[in-house]
């Protein structure tokens, strides 16, 4: 028998947006603790989302996780010696984990001068439907598709 689940430590909000989820997104961001550089890097992202796009870069970071946000996903469950992809409904946190990792990972893997500029072109991309974490969705639910005859083997 496994021990009790941990409990979730409460996320206090960002200082600029009050907002949990950009706190989040932040430690996503974040790479040996150095959590004022990662705030540092999330404003200036946010700060030239708003330059290139004309509108608020808060604003179009949210619509961009949302973009990125999936809601089916497959899984891999052996039946029988074989090993089926099913498709699965997202948990509602796990939404929100897979699209801020997919942002993060994918922007880290542009190319560009600065990790803030890599960042703010990939939520100008996502926020407009495209660019690397977009597509991770799309595949993603593509896959879920095309597994659809497997969805019975749900548990």
């Amino acid at each position: 028998m496994r021990k009790a689940q941990a409990k979730k430590l409460p996320l206090a909000p960002d200082p600029k947006f009050n907002d949990k989820l950009v706190t989040r997104f932040v430690n996503n961001l974040m790479w040996d603790g150095k959590k004022s550089t990662a705030l540092t890097i999330f404003y200036d992202a946010v700060e030239k989302v708003g330059k290139i796009t004309g509108e608020d870069g808060y604003e179009v970071w949210k619509k961009a996780l949302a973009n990125v946000t999936p809601s089916v996903e497959v899984r891999s469950r052996r039946i029988g010696g074989a090993t089926f992809q099913i498709p699965t409904e997202v948990r509602p946190d796990r939404k929100v984990s897979l699209s801020i990792k997919w942002l993060v990972r994918y922007s880290r893997e542009r190319n560009g001068r600065s990790m803030a500029d890599k960042l703010a072109n990939e939520i100008v991309a996502a926020s407009k439907g495209e660019g690397a974490a977009f597509k991770k969705k799309e595949d993603t639910h593509r896959m879920a598709e095309a597994n659809k005859a497997f969805s019975h083997f749900r548990v």
